[in-house]
């Protein structure tokens, strides 16, 4: 009795969906499998008419290198009329080691075969000894080698010719040999011997599309369009021919290795359709032609690679076109639910954005929160910087105006009021300095638009060595600046140069009160490099000439300022820098000196100044410190070598 229990009224409707699923899969299976019928048949087709044209091609190639090969074997048929007509020649038969007769005989062979145009001209006596050669003489020659063991002898004693390929023994080359027994008709004498080089054929092959392979008897390849396929045989051969080949030493030294052959198939290769033969990995269509007498086989390797393209392509377009015709009806059945999936889809998406947007201006409100923070805090940081470091620049000029005014002080009661007058002159002038000094705190607080312009570095530098001079002259240091050109100009600001360069000046002095005396010396140099049209690093915030800034592949902003760029080098004659201590020299607050000495600032806002005018200041390297130099700065400005004075900036052209 069947049950009425709700699985049990479920059951007969649990196949629904694999019903469904092969619903589905039938249609497409069987498109899959016509436009499958249609690419397999086109390609079929295609692939036919295409190599049966290429085999078209190949016979007709053939026919013309089966032609000219044996137009010139057949070329050399007169040479035995000839050789039995010759004195000399008869002679020598009948006293073959005769060497006047032999002399005579070589002579002989040598002019006729200058007219022939055959590799070497020879003849033997019956027991195999070569009695004359037509390169008698020369290294290789066969004269007075025996050569009985060749075939081409027996056959020409036994049958009046002999026909035979292989490697001369002594001259190591290649040849055809064709030998004639002499006299025609008569009991033999002698055998006339010809070698005709055939390697300009194979040569001429290269310059032709596709490979050809000339195999002998033994299907071996004698000539071959590929220099490591000569001497191969397309099958292994058997021990009989690989003795009788080294009994008459048909291939030299060669291993006779086989070549990589794989023929589609069944039959040995002969003339006929064109096979397809696997040869190095790739796949050739093989075309053969008999040639002398049917003992050798001239196969032509077309590259079947064009045609299976071309059939390939066939394919690709019957597949295209069945596709096209079979899913052009599929797609009138499937517009209804694509629209119907699309409206779903839309309303998803909108949902989602929708979502998305809210979740954004969340977050947009909490970053602006911790960004408001990040700025106050980093105010704070650069106020107290710019505090110490400010201090730690004001302590220089004035030092200077204490040195200054207790000169004056002295000039004046020794009654050297000229002395004193320049005195408070100089005074007046480093109190117009403190007032830029402090300008600077403007620098901090707003951002600069102005460019750098030129500063005569010659006069940057005498300013910043002043307020050191009563301390210089102290320690007896050298100040060498000789080789700075008073005209030298770097694009900056002069106060700030003034700064920096002071720095480095001032640390340069600290550092030499630990050396002997006599051995203090500081050495400012500058070096020019011509780079028009160098983009530079820019300061921040200040775009390009064109108002759009542009960034490197590191992210910096950079300058189209059509500038060289200047290397100035403060070198010092005190202890070299520990390596320890270089990894941190630009860090703010870490410093080398007793505690109370230095804040560990100078360097690092010197540094920051450099990179505001679009340069760098770093520690020199060894190859870039002068001799007996412990420590030195480097600082990269741009500059513009071709500025006139008359357009510098009016700052540099008040009088000293």
């Amino acid at each position: 009795m069947a049950s009425n229990s709700p699985g049990a009224r479920r059951a007969p409707f649990s196949f629904a969906p694999a019903a469904t699923a092969r619903a589905r899969l039938g249609p497409a299976l069987a498109v899959l499998a016509l436009v499958a019928l249609a690419a397999w048949g086109a390609y079929a087709l295609a692939l036919r008419i295409g190599l049966d044209r290429l085999g078209e091609a190949a016979d007709h190639r053939l026919d013309m290198e089966v032609g000219r090969i044996e137009a010139e074997l057949a070329r050399f048929d007169y040479l035995p009329a000839l050789l039995e007509t010759s004195p000399q020649v008869q002679q020598l038969l009948a006293s073959p080691f005769d060497p006047a007769l032999r002399a005579q005989a070589s002579h002989y062979l040598h002019a006729l075969n200058a007219i022939a145009g055959a590799e070497t001209l020879y003849v033997l006596e019956p027991g195999g000894v070569a009695a004359a050669a037509s390169d008698d003489g020369q290294l290789g020659t066969p004269a007075g080698q025996n050569l009985s063991y060749r075939p081409y002898l027996r056959e020409a004693l036994a049958g009046g010719r002999g026909r035979f390929y292989g490697i001369g023994v002594t001259s190591r080359v290649p040849g055809y040999y064709l030998a004639y027994a002499l006299p025609r008709g008569g009991p033999v004498r002698g055998v006339a011997t010809v070698k005709i080089d055939l390697r300009p054929a194979a040569l001429a092959w290269r310059q032709l599309p596709g490979e050809m392979l000339l195999l002998d008897e033994h299907q071996v390849a004698i000539l071959a369009s590929r220099e490591d396929w000569k001497y191969r045989p397309i099958v292994p051969l058997p021990e009989a021919e690989r003795a009788e080949a080294a009994t008459s030493r048909r291939y030299g030294d060669a291993p006779l290795t086989p070549l990589s052959w794989r023929m589609a198939g069944d039959g040995p290769l002969e003339p006929g359709p064109v096979r397809e033969v696997r040869l190095d990995g790739r796949s050739y269509a093989a075309t053969v032609h008999r040639l002398d007498a049917g003992r050798w086989r001239l196969v032509l390797l077309s590259d079947q690679g064009p045609v299976r393209a071309v059939a390939a392509a066939a394919a690709g377009g019957a597949a295209l076109a069945a596709a096209a015709l079979l899913l052009g009806l599929l797609v009138l059945r499937q517009r209804r639910r694509l629209v119907r999936q699309q409206l779903a889809s839309r309303a998803a998406l909108q949902a989602a954005n929708d979502s998305l947007e809210r979740r954004v201006q969340e977050r947009t409100a909490e970053l602006r929160a911790t960004q408001a923070e990040l700025v106050h805090a980093g105010q704070l940081a650069v106020l107290g910087q710019m505090s110490a470091g400010m201090v730690h620049e004001l302590n220089q000029p004035l030092a200077a105006l204490h040195t200054l005014s207790d000169n004056a002080v002295l000039l004046l009661e020794r009654g050297r009021s000229d002395d004193a007058r320049a005195n408070l002159t100089r005074i007046a002038q480093l109190v117009h300095r403190l007032g830029r000094l402090t300008a600077q705190l403007k620098v901090f607080a707003h951002k600069r638009t102005e460019p750098p312009v030129p500063v005569l570095l010659e006069r940057a530098l005498r300013e910043a060595a002043l307020p050191h001079a009563p301390r210089l002259r102290e320690l007896g240091v050298d100040l060498r600046t000789e080789t700075l050109p008073a005209d030298l100009t770097v694009m900056a600001e002069e106060t700030r140069l003034v700064q920096v360069l002071a720095n480095l000046v001032g640390n340069a002095a600290d550092a030499l009160a630990e050396v002997p005396a006599g051995t203090r010396w500081i050495a400012v140099a500058a070096q020019c490099e011509p780079g028009p049209g160098a983009a530079v690093a820019a300061p921040p915030g200040n775009p390009a000439a064109d108002g759009v800034p542009r960034r490197d592949g590191d992210g910096m902003d950079v300058q189209d300022v059509g500038t060289a760029l200047c290397r100035i080098v403060v070198a010092n004659s005190g202890p070299p820098i520990p390596p320890a201590a270089q990894a941190r020299l630009f860090e703010p607050f870490f410093t080398t000196k007793p505690a109370g000495r230095g804040l560990g600032l100078g360097l690092m806002m010197s540094a920051h100044i450099i990179q505001a005018f679009g340069g760098s200041l770093r520690l020199a390297r060894s190859g870039e410190m002068p001799e007996g130099a412990g420590a030195a700065f480097v600082i990269e400005l741009p500059t513009r070598p071709d500025v006139p004075a008359s357009a510098l900036a009016p700052a540099l052209r008040e009088p000293p």
